[in-house]
């Protein structure tokens, strides 16, 4: 997300993006768990789902920040939420009777490793996006910070969890605006990046999910799920569970190749820059601001920049000029103050 006060020069995805277990399966002549695996494939469907409504967004077949907020917005926190909170239930399943040590960190390697590809191909392929702490990275930190907390009551995990998960609506503080820091979470304002998964409050759900597989082992919930057999219509599903970070690494790949094709075949409206330049500054707006807020802001930015030569279209083919851009800084930061002038005391 970005602070209003700069306008967001493209529209950035929401970090709705997709997990793999970090763990291998349970202990030997335990018995995998089947629904885990099921539910892992269910949230692997939900996010190609988002991934593919993102892509058509992004090729200009759907309309600018729709992916960004409202509906869209909470289906991508609820999968990034799932499968996070599944690495937590993992992690207890495979290691509450002590830390097997070689699949950890083999499993821990495989997912650092895709991390850093997804870094590095982001860098190159969307700079002023790019992912530098996406759920890749979260879930391999998570994994070495849940090792650590394993021996905790499932209560205390509990609390942990809601802790995590509540910090940035009390401690954001200018200590964590250096980049440095950016992946604890706790910046006054989030950066832009197109799958932002930082610290805080993302490790809250992978907290709650060590607790709910205490929980669930101490109250025999996890036997029965254990001993339950699923029909056939669900092999596909926990196929793809079981196979979570090959189906991430692949699926976006697959997925852009077949709406850049259809864009081919059938081209997209082109869309009017100045309505596509107000709903970009709206949903950027709209994660650190309310609709009142940002309404007021959007619209002043949009008046102000439409009167510069060239418009919004030359403020969108400006690329580097420094000039411009300080420019439309200006106009932000007045916007800003007038926007907060309008809203009633």
């Amino acid at each position: 997300m970005v602070d209003p006060s700069a306008y967001p020069a493209s529209q950035a995805a929401l970090q709705a993006a997709p997990l793999a277990d970090p763990q291998a399966a349970p202990r030997a002549g335990r018995g995998r768990i089947r629904v885990i695996d099921i539910a892992r494939g269910v949230a692997l469907v939900a996010m190609a789902i988002y991934h593919f409504t993102w892509d058509l967004e992004f090729f200009g077949h759907l309309e600018p920040g729709l992916t960004a907020v409202g509906g869209w917005k909470i289906f991508a926190r609820c999968i990034a939420s799932s499968f996070l909170f599944l690495v937590g239930v993992s992690l207890v399943l495979a290691h509450a009777r002590g830390v097997r040590w070689r699949p950890f960190l083999v499993r821990l390697a495989q997912v650092g490793a895709a991390a850093a590809a997804i870094s590095l191909v982001t860098w190159f392929a969307v700079p002023n996006d790019f992912i530098f702490f996406g759920i890749l990275h979260q879930i391999a930190l998570a994994s070495l910070l849940g090792v650590l907390l394993l021996r905790f009551p499932a209560l205390v995990l509990l609390a942990l969890g809601l802790m995590v998960i509540s910090a940035p609506f009390f401690l954001r503080s200018e200590l964590f605006a250096s980049p440095w820091l950016w992946w604890v979470g706790l910046s006054p304002v989030n950066p832009r990046s197109n799958d932002y998964v930082p610290v805080f409050p993302w490790f809250g759900a992978v907290l709650l999910g060590m607790a709910a597989a205490k929980i669930f082992g101490q109250t025999g919930l996890l036997d029965r799920m254990r001993s339950w057999t699923p029909p056939r219509l669900f092999r596909p599903l926990e196929w793809g569970g079981q196979h979570s970070l090959g189906f991430y690494l692949l699926h976006q790949p697959v997925l852009i190749a077949l709406v850049w094709l259809g864009s081919q075949i059938v081209p997209p409206t082109p869309p009017d820059p100045s309505v596509n330049f107000s709903r970009a500054c709206q949903a950027q707006c709209l994660e650190v601001r309310n609709q009142a807020f940002c309404t007021a802001y959007c619209g002043c930015v949009l008046d102000r920049v439409e009167q510069l030569p060239g418009g919004v279209t030359a403020f969108n083919n400006a690329g580097d000029d420094a000039v411009l851009e300080s420019k439309v800084q200006d106009i932000a930061a007045m916007c800003s103050a007038e926007a907060d002038l309008e809203l009633p005391q």
